[in-house]
């Protein structure tokens, strides 16, 4: 399959472009920055440059994972943001189907950030009384800042895309799975493994198992026609700790790992006091058929792994 990957330069770009090679399709990168994993540098918010690539490699197939994400909210403007996330998104629908175009699928990177408003956000200290436990079928959607107001358009995008033209659109909800500075981090003056490591239980992934899901993505498209999926580390949590989840997140994470206390003693971590919300991931390993790799207990065994090992050389 001739794939088009936007933000082939970026974090997840740089992992999808080789497994989708390794994979035996042929790939095009299109990127701001230039990189191995990119073949055209521009942006996504020109249509020209758009239109020539497509037409130009024969594009069957897009992935499109590139935007303006959270860390750009404080350094580009809300104009930059709608140029790239949303007007960019309407090049790339446009051009799939365009008269001759032989793209039948079209799948998107979106952002669980979309489904976090403030109230949420402020969790405890606002006054909330239990985790927020979310679904895709989570309504009313209210994004916090530009950066998810523009990914909540760009996908209203592609449901009506997929409404007048029949495009097969999968969208594509990931959590957290970016290399930068973790804000729970300086919150709780953690370091940043600690807080990653944290995270795995309610709002993380690797960047590996984030383009294994786009490769799920691609091959269910045509069957699935649209959906929408929230695409993160299965949670140990049910819906009934939401309530202590909120008060006291050590005492719940014990119930499901006992052993996780020894293991940060010795590192030096903590758990996060509360935790605000729980992505569900259960739609995508159900329809999808996709399930995260690398979840809590895996982090778990990597430190136990890691600790035997510095036992046995000390």
């Amino acid at each position: 399959m001739r794939i088009l990957v936007t933000g082939s330069s970026g974090w997840l770009g740089q992992t999808l472009v080789p497994r989708l090679r390794r994979a035996g399709h042929a790939v095009v990168g299109i990127d701001p920055l230039p990189a191995a994993t990119t073949q055209a540098v521009g942006s996504i918010a020109d249509r020209d440059f758009v239109r020539a690539v497509m037409r130009d490699f024969g594009v069957e197939a897009v992935i499109h994972a590139g935007a303006l994400h959270k860390p750009h909210v404080e350094t580009r403007s809300r104009p930059e943001f709608v140029a790239v996330n949303v007007q960019g998104t309407l090049n790339l629908l446009e051009e799939s189907v365009a008269a001759g175009s032989p793209v039948d699928r079209f799948i998107f990177t979106s952002t669980t950030s979309l489904m976090i408003s403030k109230a949420i956000r402020a969790g405890r200290a606002g006054g909330a009384t239990k985790a927020e436990w979310i679904t895709e079928a989570m309504t009313p959607l209210l994004p916090r800042n530009i950066y998810g107001v523009t990914k909540l358009a760009a996908e209203h995008l592609c449901r009506l895309f997929h409404e007048l033209h029949g495009l097969p659109v999968v969208i594509l909800r990931t959590a957290r799975f970016f290399p930068e500075d973790d804000d729970m981090a300086h919150t709780m003056a953690q370091s940043e493994p600690n807080a990653k490591a944290n995270e795995f239980l309610f709002r993380r992934l690797t960047v590996e198992d984030a383009a294994e899901s786009h490769v799920a993505a691609l091959h269910k498209a045509p069957e699935l026609g649209f959906d929408t999926f929230i695409v993160c580390a299965r949670t140990p949590f049910a819906r009934d700790d939401c309530e202590a989840l909120i008060h006291d997140a050590p005492a719940v994470v014990a119930r499901y790992f006992p052993h996780y206390r020894d293991l940060y003693a010795r590192l030096g971590w903590t758990m996060f006091p509360s935790i605000d919300r729980v992505y569900d991931s259960t739609k995508a390993a159900k329809r999808l058929g996709f399930v995260c790799r690398t979840g809590f207990a895996e982090k778990l065994a990597e430190i136990e792994a890691s600790l035997a090992g510095e036992k046995r050389t000390g």
